[in-house]
């Protein structure tokens, strides 16, 4: 499948959810969130029972996690935490933030991760949390101005407008 007929699954299951409108722009607005503020491998545990809880879209919840994945995390990560880093006063290289990925990564373990700098951890975690309240309304109303569009021009489509 090429990135484009990807990106329109996508889309295709974004509109043709049948929650209302707001339930599901709420739905991907929690998984941009929990995509953005919790690390890789533990989002869905956290989206999916949330979703459930809130009553919103659980396709949402689920997919809006992929904004961090195995291909974007070695940018995203890396930006949020250097970038938080400079915020807070440390100096954090590139290469070192990358290197400490890689060892994550390579070792798959918890133990690898709180063995970095706890400096870089505070500075990941809350770059992910600056990125999600970034990103979270964002993806709020533009699903749910997509969702209505759609959904309005289906209606008219059809011939089914509301007074």
């Amino acid at each position: 499948m090429n990135l484009g007929a990807y990106y329109r699954l996508i889309w295709r299951k974004m509109v043709r959810d049948p929650l209302p409108p707001e339930d599901v722009a709420a739905g991907w607005a929690l998984g941009m969130f929990v995509g953005c503020s919790v690390p890789f491998g533990l989002q869905l545990i956290v989206s999916v029972p949330l979703s459930m809880m809130m009553r919103v879209s659980k396709i949402g919840a689920t997919l809006g996690t992929f904004i961090t994945n195995p291909l974007t995390i070695w940018i995203i990560y890396p930006a949020q935490t250097m970038a938080m880093g400079w915020l807070l006063g440390r100096d954090f290289s590139w290469d070192y933030i990358l290197k400490a990925m890689r060892g994550v990564a390579k070792n798959s373990d918890w133990k690898t991760l709180l063995s970095l700098s706890g400096d870089v951890v505070v500075c990941f975690l809350l770059g992910g949390l600056a990125l999600a309240i970034i990103l979270t309304p964002i993806t709020y109303f533009a699903v749910r101005t997509m969702v209505r569009s759609h959904r309005s021009r289906r209606e008219q489509k059809n011939g089914n407008s509301l007074p």
